[in-house]
């Protein structure tokens, strides 16, 4: 049979479950068992796949929420999306759980601080930075901008037992600071405590934010990092200093090695 093109299992009545029902039916038709199962492999992951990737999923949620009456995708209200998303994540198939994280993503405009404990529940239960990292830095992110409520939400994930609501703590503030606006000092504090652990997930996160920093302010970037480099981990100042002038990057290393 061939697989349908994305849009054309239809949401009929444009209700929240049939409109999750219509996303999953498509990523399953559209997904390869071979793809599934290096997917699975690559992130080590303890959910079932279907095999489709992140731009056909994302091209199957837009078409299905466009297809809602009175709703253009963005448009689609907070109630409906949520519904949408949850109805999607209690599936424990991956494509499912991105698909519900790029409906809330759509539908960020009408989220806030309301919201909180579902995100936290889908950061929680997530297990992987592939769902963990858009939570974080395209939907809390950019809410973080708009609204304080999560002001507190993200000092408490900072110390969280759970190292992805940690990871999640840094990452909030990635899309921010690559714009050159963003709460630099609070990063940087959640990032000075955490800077010598030993988690891989941590130690890149604090490396890719400080990484996309630097990009518009450099020296900001450079006078944080270069007088705590002896803590640093090198996955961090690999990531950190790419945007970084040759001199910059020399002293930094060399703080790195002598500390």
């Amino acid at each position: 049979m061939t697989a349908p093109k994305p849009g054309t299992v239809p949401a009929d009545t444009g209700q929240p479950f049939t409109v999750a029902e219509a996303i999953a039916a498509e990523l399953r038709l559209r997904g390869t068992p071979e793809r599934a199962v290096k997917e699975k492999a690559y992130l080590k992951s303890s959910l079932d796949h279907c095999g489709v990737s992140v731009p056909e999923t994302r091209a199957i949620v837009t078409a299905q929420l466009r297809s809602v009456q009175g709703g253009a995708g963005a448009g689609v209200g907070r109630d409906f999306a949520v519904a949408v998303a949850e109805a999607l994540w209690d599936n424990p198939i991956h494509e499912l759980r991105s698909a519900a994280v790029m409906v809330l993503i759509r539908a960020r405009d009408h989220l806030g601080g309301g919201d909180v404990a579902l995100i936290e529940r889908f950061l929680r239960e997530s297990g992987t930075w592939a769902l963990v990292d858009p939570l974080a830095g395209d939907l809390v992110g950019p809410l973080t901008e708009v609204t304080a409520d999560f002001d507190q939400v993200l000092e408490r994930w900072a110390i969280e037992e759970d190292f992805w609501l940690r990871r999640s703590a840094l990452l909030a503030h990635l899309r921010p600071l690559r714009a050159g606006d963003g709460d630099f000092d609070r990063f940087s504090r959640f990032a000075d405590v955490m800077l010598q652990e030993r988690e891989f997930f941590i130690r890149k996160a604090i490396g890719w934010v400080l990484r996309d920093t630097a990009k518009k302010r450099p020296d900001l970037v450079f006078e944080w990092l270069q007088p705590r480099a002896h803590r640093a981990s090198g996955v961090t100042i690999r990531e950190a200093i790419r945007p970084l002038s040759p001199e910059q990057q020399a002293a930094i290393r060399a703080a790195n090695r002598t500390g």
